[in-house]
């Protein structure tokens, strides 16, 4: 008799014969199938999904603009929270939440852009001469994001704080072959020009381009009164805080016109609450207003913020202050978008400027590696405030007076008799200004390599539904590139309408006026061509 197990009978006892075979073999592919219907199903709900977006929801782009703030600058910043909230290393901005790539920022004729062409970049997604508003490098008007919205019938908006006739704003609301001619940007901005009026809300400064040049703070050299004119194109004009906070979503509709300042607003560290609002807050007021106007479209909104930071000048205590009403402003949009779905927001820089490093050699020794964040906390006026008080002083105690400035303004103790004695010598309001923002740069052991342009590439943040392609490092003109193809922009038919019979609105005559503004408090130095 064979004692030995049967092979078959052995399987059969383990649940492993044939019977068991042709059940495992059931179960998988019951199991495979079942995936693929899973499999199946989720990628048409999310096709579905995808779909419904587009055929039913509404599309919203924020485009946020840092004048200036360049990598160096974010950092920066944040040295500064962490140091005056005592924060921990790791402490991230709101910036730092959402960045997604970097810009490069080269012109069409240099390697250093101005904020013209840097803008025309954004708006037309082009590259352009230094000093062009809107136009390419053969001086012919370019059809922009702004304009090609408002023709689908998205509302559009403009939020600054530097003039609304500056170049960053101008290149989405205006056409000219040069940045200062910042009296015709006046005009077109308010409608005068081919294509009507572009421009549904705008909130900034610079009045005096829109006031008749009788009239006192004019920077106008004719008699064109722009704040009448556009009343009588349906623009309801503001100019006082109260009037702002009296806008109400649903009551006021758009047209807007609200110019709080005859020059630039206030920077940060200056500004009195009680007569102008904040970029926040003018941000949050835009957003508001333009969503009320569109509740009953399926056509969303095109709003481009600006937050001017301040570096030309190289005045660090005001610079770090502006960027951190930024990151306020940048926390409100994010969470304005999260909210939102379907609206897109992307904050870039045109440009570095200040060439800013957190370094500097203070002596012949070999340096210690740190910068001082306390000295900053103490500054509490812009150089730009302290140097007209200077400019305006000249009584015999002006000695005493220059010290107390120094004291309560820059809340340094520890002066040269050296700065007392310069301080002391007339001077132009800018070298004073100047003169000023390095004592407290040099405390800080800040450094700054110029009072213009660098050529750095600048940081690119973003948010919201398919930014995701933004991801790496980009032209500028990707950035305009991305705005035209979410929102199905057609920027060349734009192009046609503003260049149709030959069109001459945008050239320079004979009597065309070139404001250059030697003495601006945002933009600091202004040549002659205005490198800036």
């Amino acid at each position: 008799m064979d004692n030995r197990l049967d092979p078959a009978e052995t399987e059969r006892l383990l649940g492993f014969g044939p019977e068991r075979r042709k059940t495992r073999k059931e179960l998988c592919f019951i199991c495979f199938a079942a995936l693929i219907i899973v499999c199946i199903v989720i990628g048409s709900i999310s096709v579905w999904a995808s779909l419904s977006y587009v055929d039913s929801g509404k599309r919203n782009v924020i485009l946020m603009i840092s004048d200036g703030f360049g990598p160096t600058s974010e950092t920066f910043a944040r040295n500064y929270k962490q140091y005056v909230n005592k924060l921990e290393y790791n402490y991230v901005t709101p910036l730092d939440e959402i960045l997604v790539g970097s810009s490069r920022t080269r012109s069409f004729d240099s390697l250093i852009t101005d904020s013209a062409a840097g803008a025309t970049a954004f708006s037309c997604g082009i590259k352009t001469y230094n000093g062009a508003i809107g136009v390419n490098p053969k001086k012919e008007p370019c059809g922009n994001i702004l304009e090609s919205a408002k023709y689908l019938g998205l509302a559009t908006g403009l939020v600054v704080t530097s003039r609304i006739t500056d170049a960053t704003p101008a290149s989405f609301s205006a056409h000219v072959i040069h940045r200062n001619m910042e009296s015709d940007i006046a005009v077109q901005q308010i409608g005068d020009n081919p294509l009507g009026r572009q421009v549904d809300l705008i909130i900034g400064g610079g009045r005096c381009f829109f006031l008749p040049n009788h009239t006192a703070g004019s920077c106008r050299i004719d008699e064109r009164d722009l704040v009448v004119e556009s009343k009588k194109r349906g623009f309801k004009f503001f100019s006082t805080r109260k009037e702002f906070d009296d806008l109400e979503p649903g009551k006021n509709n758009l047209p807007l016109l609200g110019l709080f300042t005859l020059d630039d607003m206030s920077y940060e560290i200056d500004r009195d609450p009680a007569q102008e609002p904040s970029l926040k807050e003018m941000s949050e007021k835009a957003l508001k207003l333009l969503e009320s106007a569109t509740a009953n479209s399926d056509k969303g909104f095109f709003l481009m913020i600006e937050g001017n930071v301040a570096a030309h000048i190289n005045d660090p205590a005001t610079h770090v202050h502006e960027i951190l009403a930024y990151h306020d402003t940048i926390s409100f949009v994010k969470k304005y978008v999260d909210e939102h779905p379907g609206t897109v927001m992307i904050s870039v820089s045109d440009h570095e400027t200040g060439g800013l490093s957190l370094a500097r050699q203070v002596t012949s020794e070999y340096p210690e590696y740190l910068w001082y964040p306390e000295p900053l906390t103490r500054v509490k006026n812009s150089s730009y405030v302290l140097s007209q008080l200077l400019l305006n002083y000249w009584q015999e105690d002006r000695t005493e007076y220059i010290k107390g400035v120094i004291r309560s303004g820059l809340g340094i103790e520890d002066f040269e008799d050296y700065a007392i004695s310069w301080l002391n010598k007339n001077h132009t309001q800018m070298e004073y200004e100047i003169f000023l923002a390095n004592m407290t740069s040099f405390k800080a052991q800040i450094g700054w390599a110029t009072h213009g342009h660098s050529a750095v590439d600048v940081n690119l943040y973003a948010h919201g539904q398919n930014t995701e392609v933004l991801r790496g490092n980009h032209e500028n003109t990707d950035i305009g590139d991305f705005i035209t193809e979410y929102l199905n922009l057609d920027l060349d038919f734009i192009t046609l309408k503003l260049n149709k019979n030959n069109n001459t609105f945008h050239q320079a005559t004979d009597s065309t006026h070139f404001h250059v503004d030697k003495f601006n408090h945002h933009h600091g130095i202004m040549s002659d061509d205005s490198k800036n």
